[in-house]
């Protein structure tokens, strides 16, 4: 039992977690009976929560204002495909370049493992000099390193092992939902337990106050550092998993739009907030790649609609929606709040059944006096 209280919000962010595994291995397991919107999104889902939730531990917990997780996410998806495009077909791939530079590969696990370790090592080398900057300066210098990286792989210096601008394909890839689910997972589990040992706490002390947590005894260029870097290693996975869910990768696509995405994700669940973080991903997804796809289509809710808004009606609704959320949850959905098991129970077994006994229950003859 005191273990339980110890460690009941690790246990309950844990329970959470598996909840939505199982539900994504029950939708796995009923195949082609499932719409396969429904699988690209869910897919879609599990990555942007993870890209996410690394985001929210160095702009969240951290403190840091980084604009530069689409730079590591390329890196880390280059990583990846680069490593594991089988050795036998590397010439069809890079069939403008003599089969490329590289004719080697590695395993899928090994693949994924190094496009976290490779982004990782590049944060390192970039925080040095750029995590001694500060707000809007830190976020410019970061986006413009995510833009620097963008381009150097479309470089043709590059291109024998990058490919240049043209796609990288056949490398391996999961199929299925539940093998993004389970990395997605395990990550954020490890974030999760980082974020409560006593890294966590100074993490969260560096955001609350700088001067003080100095006083204090933190080091402030040693754990700033090491939330770029946990946090870059996570986005590189992330890369990797996007890569596998799009199954060709070019650098176009890895945009600062991406990045401003995965922000604005991160502020609808709530900044400093993992659940937020997990539940605005799928919200965002959800509502923009499968919700509102059909008012571009000119039906919405089995309602036609004018010919005026089916054009791009569907960005103007997704924008109006967001600004509410904003509007009205200025902390986010969750703020900095996480999964309550005991306030959730409390709300289904005490706050209902007494509103429903106020409003529908007998009353005394005193209270009908009255």
């Amino acid at each position: 039992m005191e273990f339980l209280k110890k460690y009941k919000k690790q246990l309950e962010v844990v329970a959470a977690v598996l909840l939505l595994f199982v539900v994504i291995v029950i939708v796995d397991t009923l195949g082609n009976s499932v719409p396969r919107v429904i699988v690209s999104v869910l897919k879609k889902s599990c990555i942007y929560a993870l890209i996410a939730v690394s985001l929210n531990l160095l702009n969240g917990f951290t403190g840091l204002f980084s604009l530069g997780q689409a730079g590591f996410m390329l890196i880390g998806a280059y990583t990846y495909a680069i490593l594991t495009i089988p050795a036998g077909i590397r010439e069809g791939v890079y069939y403008m370049y003599d089969g490329g530079a590289l004719h080697f590969s590695v395993p899928l696990i090994v693949g994924l493992i190094l496009a976290g370790v490779v982004p990782a090592i590049f944060a390192y080398l970039i925080g040095l000099p750029v995590l001694k900057l500060k707000s809007d300066y830190l976020a410019i210098a970061t986006l413009g390193f995510a833009e620097i990286v963008r381009a150097l792989i479309q470089w043709q210096g590059f291109a024998p092992v990058t490919n240049g601008s043209i796609s990288l394909l056949k490398y391996p890839y999961f199929k299925k939902i539940w093998p993004f689910a389970l990395v997605a997972g395990i990550c954020i589990l490890l974030i999760v337990l980082l974020l409560k040992s006593t890294y966590g706490r100074a993490f969260k002390a560096i955001r609350d106050d700088e001067i003080s947590a100095e006083a204090m005894g933190i080091n402030l260029a040693k754990h700033k550092q090491m939330s770029f870097v946990i946090s870059s290693f996570f986005a590189g996975i992330g890369g990797a998993l996007l890569a596998m869910y799009q199954t060709s990768l070019t650098a176009t696509a890895f945009t600062s739009a991406m990045t401003y995405e995965i922000l604005l994700i991160v502020v609808i669940g709530g900044i400093g907030s993992i659940t937020g973080s997990v539940l605005g991903s799928f919200l965002f997804i959800a509502c923009s790649e499968w919700w509102l796809r059909n008012l571009d289509s000119g039906k919405f809710l089995g309602i036609s609609l004018p010919t005026v808004f089916r054009s791009g009606f569907r960005l103007v609704v997704f924008s109006v929606v967001i600004m509410v959320i904003v509007l009205f949850f200025r902390k986010g959905i969750m703020g900095e709040r996480e999964l309550d098991v005991d306030r959730i129970w409390n709300f289904f077994t005490k706050k209902i059944p007494a509103f429903v006994k106020s409003r529908f229950g007998k009353k005394t003859e005193g209270e009908k006096a009255e």
